[in-house]
């Protein structure tokens, strides 16, 4: 565990933002790694309410290959979960782990100082090189710092 969120960041899906703090991304699909530990926070994007997990946890409303219903919410819970992560394990995840996934990993990498026309590429170096799918999520991400 680390001081920065208690992730170990060498598990698969665990992202170091700039300022140290350790998030994890995944796939809901796929299942959970029965050694890994459970977050303390999930942030769920997701088209429809998830199944509640055993752990503390916020929906947003948030079709796939989309964007978010609401973006103030959106940004709100993002906010949020950066603000976790420097002291309990925060997970975001959406069904595949990829296209809302990494779009959300991106605009907390804005929120943590990544220039925002940069976001995108630092997530897919970092996370998956499949990360952020449409060309609208790529967009959101780039004007996120100025929402």
């Amino acid at each position: 565990m680390t001081a920065t969120g208690g992730w170990d960041e060498r598990m698969p899906g665990v992202l170091r933002l700039p300022s140290g703090r350790l998030v994890r991304g995944r796939g809901l699909r796929r299942p959970l790694d029965p050694a890994a530990p459970s977050p303390s926070y999930g942030l769920y994007l997701l088209g429809a309410p998830p199944q509640v997990p055993s752990w503390e946890s916020r929906w947003i409303h948030w079709p796939d290959f989309r964007l978010p219903k609401d973006r103030a919410d959106a940004r709100a819970a993002l906010t949020e979960a950066l603000e976790r992560a420097a002291v309990e394990r925060v997970e975001l995840a959406c069904g595949g782990g990829r296209g809302r996934t990494g779009t959300a990993l991106a605009c907390l990498a804005v929120l943590d100082g990544v220039p925002a026309a940069r976001a995108v590429e630092f997530v897919r170096a970092r996370y998956d090189r499949r990360a952020v799918e449409t060309p609208w999520q790529r967009r959101y991400v780039r004007g996120f710092a100025g929402r």
